[in-house]
């Protein structure tokens, strides 16, 4: 082999890692947490250098592969809910040219030249599936993972514009997509609402959207003003009496007709400038519609065309979601810091002057590595070009060099970690990024991984999410903020009401400004949690005192001032009058019922099954997928440990990057503490052996290969050996069947040269029933 080509091909592959790593966290903080930490522009950017990895090294491909499923996980607090077709996502373009080339595309796949296509408005909301049977709403999931969603039945029927009864004639059973969203003229009063009864508020209209259809009490839910908007079919059993439809646009005429609400915007257009036109008149309009957009959705009208360009794993090749470009302001730029991440990557950020940017105050943006920085050019003390990608995380784009007056100066990238002082290493030579390699005392790892712990796809603790992990480890976490809005003329009010402001700052030189504003507060707290080991020995009085920093908000809206409070106990201080003026009097906090909840919550999450405290661990590369495997295979941990890096690669589904990478995280002594700690303070070690729900596949070999409707991968291969059979991913003589879905490939085809027999993904179901004797074998 050439060197130079296995050089190239391994710095490749921990790009491509490295990527898969980044795509997940932003994931799980997205679907599973309704917490966006990666801005929309960062995620496509990323996500189509995995695509280009994967078209020049197919093998790097596993089924963990981002590009292999549309994200998303199922909650524990709800029901799993195997939809009868699979959910799928959109392509999405960036451009016009973009777009027109998806354009050519069609009109060659098709032969016609100009096709006629349906322009929808992109809703940025919760994606939800309805089933009606026989006219009836008799179930209602979140997409999930595409295959299996969450039932979130009871919550989607406190939704007035969800009918629980179709009108008219309809088919015996029907799937419909569509998107719950929050109204836009409802959501600066809920959040109003929120901050009155001191509850968390809502980042914007989406995560409010997700938060309140995902609320476990459908009380909760149906207090939120909700609304849904159909865009689309799923599985569909016509019946005698009902004929569907023969385009797109025919489907939201019928669902109109029965009852669901559809978009006024959608319209039927031929020929690539009044498609353009169309897009760019939503684009001026987007801020006027009742709910958020951030894109145009094309899809070709004719459903038998539909038919005949089929989909890829993941998404149709028939429509595509132009996304709108991000917003952009100018702000200053007061100085440029870094922050640490889970895995210890070392990221700068730039501190601004608070703007306001796409409905929110803004202080902060993304500049991804110290090579971008000087790439984008950016001085400290700069006057910066602002975009907020995807309306969610901010990124500065440029400087405006015509505004410099000599001030301004360079960012040098920092020695020494800023969250624990530990010096900062290449993790491998000629790494673009920086690391801290003090994992397991760095306050800013720790940070990511406690929020992970409580995340949906590990031990799901409520009340233990990004900002009550951050309050615990970080509770400066905003400081550097709260001296920017000192440095842009707006006060700090102190627990016991002291008010700062920083008379003058203005007329100080631009890189000193976010100093002396600085030197004004009080000094940085120490942090409540110094390790996760610890995670379950919490008790409430060891919180007592964790005090953040909170944006003062009137009538729902950022005011531009912060205030200090207490984050786990209720106040220390009482305001009232006295001769005409505000003091304010000591009075004894107590712990609020938030924190309560999350410690009983914690005490719940000792008794989640193993692989879940695999993901909570943060072993890299062991997702949810590799956990459920590795836990039904060893069944407890001490089994894992003892095991070798060939028995768990040769686990299907790991391989040996992941069993490597699980064999390794257990020599590490900081890990073997947490692990120990977590099992004296009472949390789960091991599973015991299920027990087959029947022995109709025993002594069989099964390989299942395509889409199986109903399953995803996981969910075939469960109930396979569920039934007594063996699960296996790759065909041989000693494999007794072969279920071959769409998209089977190679394997339904080496299976009928070994005379291995071969069923379709209709005769899954029978064959689970009923065994070889149900499929005529």
């Amino acid at each position: 082999m050439d060197p130079m080509a296995d050089s190239t091909f391994e710095t490749t592959r921990d790009r491509y890692n490295d990527l898969v790593d980044r795509i997940n966290e932003a994931r799980a903080a997205y679907y599973d947490r309704d917490s966006p930490t990666l801005a929309d522009a960062d995620y496509d950017r990323m996500y189509r250098e995995v695509e280009e990895i994967e078209e020049r090294y197919p093998q790097l491909r596993g089924a963990d592969s981002p590009t292999m499923s549309v994200g998303g996980s199922v909650d524990s607090g709800f029901s799993e809910v195997r939809h009868l077709a699979q959910m799928m996502s959109l392509d999405d373009v960036f451009s016009l040219e973009e777009l027109a080339g998806w354009e050519t595309r069609m009109a060659e796949a098709t032969g016609i030249s100009d096709l006629e296509m349906t322009t929808e408005v992109k809703v940025d909301g919760l994606s939800i599936n309805l089933l009606y049977e026989n006219g009836r709403l008799v179930r209602a999931a979140t997409r999930g993972d595409g295959y299996v969603g969450e039932d979130v039945t009871a919550n989607a029927r406190t939704i007035a514009s969800i009918p629980q009864t179709l009108s008219g004639t309809v088919p015996t059973r029907i799937e419909v997509r569509g998107e719950v969203y929050f109204p836009v003229a409802d959501f600066a009063a809920f959040n109003e609402a929120r901050v009155e009864a001191g509850e968390k508020t809502f980042v914007n209209a989406r995560n409010a959207a997700a938060g309140s259809l995902r609320q476990k009490d459908p009380a909760e839910t149906a207090k939120r003003p909700l609304a849904m908007v159909a865009h689309g079919i799923g599985f569909v059993e016509a019946g005698e009496d009902f004929t569907e439809p023969i385009t797109q646009m025919g489907w939201y005429e019928q669902l109109r007709d029965w009852g669901l609400p559809v978009s006024p915007y959608t319209r039927v257009l031929t020929g690539r400038k009044a498609i353009e036109e169309r897009i760019a008149e939503l684009g001026e309009k987007r801020h006027d519609l009742e709910h958020e957009i951030d894109g145009v959705v094309v899809k070709i009208n004719d459903l038998d065309l539909q038919r005949s360009l089929g989909s890829t794993s993941r998404t149709p090749r028939w429509a595509a979601a132009y996304k709108f470009p991000p917003e952009e302001v100018h702000t200053r730029l007061l100085d440029i810091r870094v922050q640490v991440g889970r895995t210890g990557r070392v990221t700068p950020y730039g501190v601004m002057e608070s703007v306001l940017v796409a409905g929110s105050n803004v202080a902060r943006a993304t500049l991804h590595n110290a090579q971008e920085v000087a790439r984008k050019g950016v001085l400290i003390g700069d006057l910066v070009v602002l975009r907020k990608a995807g309306d969610v995380i901010p990124e500065i784009v440029a400087p405006v060099e015509d505004a410099r007056n000599g001030s301004e100066r360079p960012f040098v990238m920092p020695t020494e970690c800023p969250s624990c002082g530990t010096t900062l290493v290449q993790e491998k030579e000629g790494d673009v990024d920086l690391r801290c390699p003090n994992k397991g005392l760095c306050p800013a790892q720790i940070t990511e991984r406690l929020a992970h712990v409580g995340a949906r796809s590990a031990l799901d603790v409520e009340g233990l999410g990004d900002e009550s992990a951050l309050a615990m480890t970080q509770p400066e976490n905003d400081r550097d903020e709260v001296a920017a809005a000192l440095v842009a003329g707006h006060s700090v009010t102190l627990e016991d009401g002291t008010v700062l402001t920083l008379e003058g700052g203005r007329e100080l030189p631009h890189g000193e400004q976010i100093t002396r504003a600085e030197e004004l507060l009080p000094a940085p707290q120490a942090p409540a949690l110094r390790t996760e080991a610890a995670l379950f020995d919490l008790r409430a009085e060891d919180l007592r005192d964790v005090m953040v920093w909170k944006p003062v908000k009137k009538k729902g809206e950022e005011t531009g001032d912060w205030k200090q409070v207490r984050y786990f106990w209720t106040k220390a201080y009482k305001p009232r009058k006295l001769r005409g003026q505000t003091v304010f009097e000591p009075i004894e906090p107590t712990a609020s019922k938030g924190t309560e909840k999350m410690l009983v919550e914690l005490e719940k999450a000792k008794s989640q099954p193993l692989a879940r405290v695999l993901v909570a661990l943060s072993i890299r590369h062991v997702g949810p997928t590799a956990a459920r495997a590795l836990a039904e295979k060893f069944l407890s941990m001490d089994a894992l440990r003892a095991a070798s890096v060939e028995e768990l690669s040769a686990v299907e589904g790991v391989g040996e990057e992941i069993g490597r990478s699980l064999r390794d995280w257990f020599t590490v002594d900081w890990h073997l503490e947490v692990l120990q700690a977590w099992a004296r303070a009472g949390v789960r070690m091991a599973d015991e052996a299920p027990e087959p729900t029947s022995d109709v596949l025993a002594g069989l070999t099964v390989v299942v290969s395509g889409a199986m409707p109903g399953y995803d991968r996981e969910g075939a291969k469960e109930a396979i050996t569920s039934r007594g059979g063996k699960a296996v991913g790759s065909v041989s003589k000693k494999t007794s069947l072969v279920v071959a879905g769409p998209g089977a490939g190679s394997k339904a085809a080496k299976a009928e040269a070994l005379g291995v027999p071969v069923i379709t993904e209709q005769q899954f179901t029978d064959l689970l029933e009923g065994g070889l004797a149900a499929v005529g074998l």
